[in-house]
Parts: C-alpha cells; structure tokens; sequence
C-alpha cells in the first residue's frame, strides 16, 4: 500500500481529498455543493489550494447534519 500519511489521516478521518485542474475542480466541488445530504451527513470544502503543477487540491470532509 503506497499511501500518504495525510490520504490515510483523511480515510479515517471522513474526508475525501481531490487533485483536479480547475476547471474540474470547480465543477466537482459544485456537484458536491448542490447535491442532498446523504445518510444524514453534509459536505463541507475545505483547504482549496493551487499546486506547483497548476492543479487544484480540496478535501471535502463530511459531518453529520443537525436535526
């Protein structure tokens, strides 16, 4: 398993990281913002950043949706 810390930090964790170029970087995470709560559970975008190699790298992390 050839695994970063930080990809394993985020499978246990709850989160999803992404590395797109910014046009699909923008259209996922409009995917992410504009579709239901699953399961009772609500996706936040965290850590948007630009890479040296021009792509775009977020994390989505999810958390449970207040009643």
């Amino acid at each position: 398993m050839d695994a970063h810390p930080r990809e394993l930090a985020a499978r246990m964790a709850d989160e999803q990281i992404f590395r797109l170029p910014l046009e699909a970087a923008r259209c996922r995470v409009r995917e992410i913002i504009h579709q239901p709560s699953k399961h009772g559970r609500l996706a936040v975008i965290q850590n948007w950043r630009q890479l040296s190699d021009g792509q775009i790298e977020f994390v989505v992390r999810y958390f449970a949706a207040a009643d």
